[in-house]
């Protein structure tokens, strides 16, 4: 018989980084659910990405278990990386903090493809290009 899902709740947390510090440790306590062990396997299947922001969604069963799906890092980490970026601007519409390529843009879609819910490769790097903007990075082709 299928386990019962009691619910899920979303997190973003360092690969391999994890502790049982907010935000995992009140997220897992009041839930009733084993913290410690959801760390072990994070830092675990995320150990080769040491260091980037990755977001987890988490659903848990009426049984107290619960499983964990790890996604793609957000388009806004990946492109101050590609970019060797500290932060975006803090006025993006006046101060540029540097230019993306349309060819860097395909390169964090590969990464992000399936997580993205676009119809077409256009549309998500529309996508990634409206983030970049958001941040203060334009677009050259």
């Amino acid at each position: 018989m299928a386990k019962k899902i009691a619910g899920a709740f979303k997190l973003q947390l360092k690969a391999a980084e994890a502790t049982m510090a907010p935000p995992v440790g009140p997220a897992f306590g009041q839930r009733g659910l084993n913290g410690m062990e959801f760390v072990k396997q994070f830092n675990g299947k995320t150990g080769k990405q040491q260091g980037t922001i990755l977001p987890v969604v988490v659903t848990f069963y009426s049984d107290k278990t619960f499983t964990f799906i790890i996604k793609s890092p957000p388009a806004a980490v990946l492109i101050k990386k590609t970019l060797n970026l500290t932060s975006g601007s803090a006025a993006p519409n006046k101060q540029k903090v540097g230019t993306i390529t349309r060819k860097q843009c395909e390169e964090i879609f590969e990464i992000k493809k399936n997580d993205m819910n676009c119809s077409s490769i256009e549309s998500a790097i529309s996508q990634i290009a409206g983030t970049a903007r958001s941040m203060g990075v334009s677009l050259v082709d």
